[in-house]
């Protein structure tokens, strides 16, 4: 059973964020509509993001036309990169600094955090370009790509498993790992749980999906596979560690973007936890246990995915 802190959490957002998303759903007439629904829904008030913590600078990145920001310790011995959720609509990395502050401290890491353009403003793709263009900064500035562990939550997710595709297209190496919570990656929307597990997800609305990822892909196809990854090919791909909850209307995204990038020889972790909502990891700051013990998995990843390919160098 989850803990009363994550049953308080999914409470609250059932009873804010969905019950709202279904009542201004019937509004919706336009892209403009849809987006300020989305940015209502996903963006919080500044009141109520945790503050940066002790030992984390941030610093806003604005080189080469990648725009995002950078969050640093004192002591670093790799980086992560990361895509935030929020529909490929709303939120930025302000809104996931929460997350990504305390990824820093705890993986002893530096975070780049992407502030991709977004949709309906800038469609499909501009999202995928501005992530390839935030990687080749990172070669560019030096970084090794087996020091490198990419990340994403929701359509991050999705964009994370996008930009591996558009790396390995582009004949750019590797990062050494990839972790995607909560990944949204069939746009076209034809998972089942999108159906079956309404009734449960405390967050999204599975009859919100189709509409919202329109406003992204515009007039390509949804089954493009930089749109949507489960159809495309994976191999090549990276060890990846993937987070669901048992009762999110994205399980189906996620477990079948594990089976087929198992089916290609990729090596895939699937965690499926019960009972918790949207993106749970991502609100360490919060206090929720399963929070708190997702977060500590997921940073446990990051390193050893560095470490082994630090060892692998030392040793050549």
């Amino acid at each position: 059973m989850p803990s009363w802190q994550a049953r308080l959490f999914s409470t609250f957002v059932r009873l804010t964020m969905k019950r709202s998303a279904r009542k201004r759903a019937l509004k919706i007439v336009s892209e403009e509509d849809g987006a300020k629904l989305v940015r209502k829904l996903f963006e919080p008030p500044d009141f109520l993001r945790p503050k940066l913590p002790a030992g984390v600078r941030m610093r806003p990145v604005e080189d080469w036309g990648v725009h995002g920001e950078w969050l640093e310790t004192d002591d670093l011995h790799r980086t992560v990169y990361y895509l935030h959720g929020g529909g490929y609509i709303a939120c930025s990395p302000k809104t996931h600094r929460g997350f990504t502050a305390n990824l820093a401290l705890a993986a002893k890491a530096k975070v780049l955090s992407l502030d991709y353009r977004l949709a309906p403003e800038e469609k499909f793709p501009a999202a995928v370009e501005d992530a390839v263009g935030g990687y080749r900064l990172l070669l560019d500035k030096g970084e090794s790509p087996q020091n490198i562990v990419i990340g994403g939550d929701s359509a991050g997710g999705g964009l994370a498993a996008a930009t591996l595709i558009a790396l390995r297209e582009r004949g750019l190496p590797m990062p050494a790992g990839a972790f995607l919570l909560s990944p949204w990656t069939d746009l076209a929307a034809t998972g089942e749980s999108l159906i079956t597990n309404d009734p449960v997800d405390p967050m999204l609305s599975g009859q919100l999906v189709a509409p919202m990822a329109k406003l992204y892909y515009g007039d390509f196809s949804p089954k493009e596979p930089l749109v949507s990854p489960l159809y495309g090919d994976l191999r090549g791909f990276p060890p990846l560690r993937i987070y669901v909850s048992d009762t999110e209307i994205l399980l189906d995204d996620a477990r079948r973007l594990a089976a087929r990038a198992s089916e290609q020889g990729v090596s895939v972790d699937l965690r499926v936890w019960n009972k918790l909502p949207h993106v749970w990891p991502v609100f360490v700051a919060f206090g929720i246990p399963e929070s708190r013990a997702a977060f500590h998995e997921i940073v446990e990843f990051i390193i050893e995915r560095t470490s082994q390919q630090q060892t692998k160098r030392a040793a050549a």
